[in-house]
């Protein structure tokens, strides 16, 4: 009967081990296609965006290097070196005030100083001459006076330009700077590296603040072609000049060089960058009634003194001239 119960569970058996044999092959084939391992993905992408950014790089440092200077900036330097102020050139104050505004072309420097250098002579020359053509009966110390307030015009609009144009870009950066801290807040926390956090806030913030997005891209950029990582981050602090850039430049250092969680320090950045736009507002808002004084004395008591005594003035003229 034992004989009989085996065979006739026998072929149940095979089919069994069989069925159990083939699903482990198909699994064991199947498995590494469907469950990826994704800390090794995100390793590869991010070393084949790394090698992206660093060939583009390359390739436009050699575009930029094959590039020759035109004849227009070719004069230019020959009028700065014939002034002896070609030293001008390589000052770091002045490359670093050049960036902040956001005037990042080779030949800017070259045509800042040659504006610093044309303007006290151009403008004076056409001040005098439009002086003389449409006022020729003022004195001539007149003309003068008016040359030389050209002159000196000409000499300070270049960096009455440079300085207003930082001060707008820094004011966009600072305004964009609490909500991109908030996007790489998240986008660390979700499992993206430094550079994945950088290039999505260059996406997602390009339209809405351009220049900040402008100043993540060249860091994502710089992260992939400079070998030094911290050396990108103090780029971009210099580039932009707020404290708040700087900070979180070193504290991205700091996470690079001691492993330091780069979300906790992100957020308490954004924190305090909220913080003193608030307290800006406020400060703001305190100063307005001392600012308000001269406008009020100036334009309002006057209507406010006549609206009052008007009447009694029109009441006592009437009754002068009746009597």
């Amino acid at each position: 009967m034992d004989q009989i119960e085996i065979g006739a569970n026998l072929p149940t058996v095979i089919a069994l081990v069989a069925f159990l044999a083939a699903f482990a092959s198909i699994l064991a084939v199947a498995l590494p296609f469907v469950v990826r391992d994704s800390f090794a993905n995100r390793l590869r992408a991010v070393a084949a965006r790394r090698e992206e950014l660093r060939a583009k790089q390359q390739e436009q440092f050699q575009q930029r290097k094959r590039l020759a200077p035109s004849r227009r900036e070719g004069l230019m330097r020959a009028i700065i070196n014939a002034f002896k102020m070609e030293n001008l050139l390589q000052a770091k104050d002045l490359r670093g005030k050049l960036l902040q505004a956001g005037w990042r072309h080779p030949s800017t420097a070259v045509k800042f100083i040659f504006a610093r250098i044309a303007g006290p002579i151009v403008l004076p020359i056409a001040a005098y001459f439009y002086q003389r053509f449409l006022w020729p009966e003022e004195s001539i110390e007149q003309h003068l006076a008016i040359t030389l307030a050209a002159a000196a015009f000409g000499y300070y609009l270049p960096i009455l330009l440079l300085k207003n144009a930082i001060q707008k870009r820094q004011a966009a950066l600072r305004r964009a700077f609490p909500d991109t801290l908030d996007l790489m807040v998240i986008c660390v926390e979700a499992g993206m590296s430094i550079e994945a956090a950088f290039q999505k806030v260059t996406e997602e913030m390009a339209e809405t603040a351009p220049e900040l997005a402008e100043e993540i891209g060249l860091t994502a950029a710089e992260l992939a072609f400079l070998g030094d990582r911290s050396q990108a981050f103090a780029n971009l602090a210099e580039r932009v000049g707020l404290r708040g850039f700087k900070s979180l430049a070193t504290t991205l250092v700091q996470s690079e060089k001691y492993g330091t969680p780069i979300a906790v320090g992100l957020r308490v950045i954004a924190q305090e960058n909220r913080d003193e736009r608030m307290m800006a507002a406020e400060k703001k808002a305190a100063s307005l009634p001392a600012k308000l004084t001269v406008p009020m004395i100036v334009f309002f008591l006057p209507v406010l003194f006549i609206v009052i005594i008007g009447p009694i003035a029109i009441q006592v003229s009437e009754q002068f001239f009746k009597d």
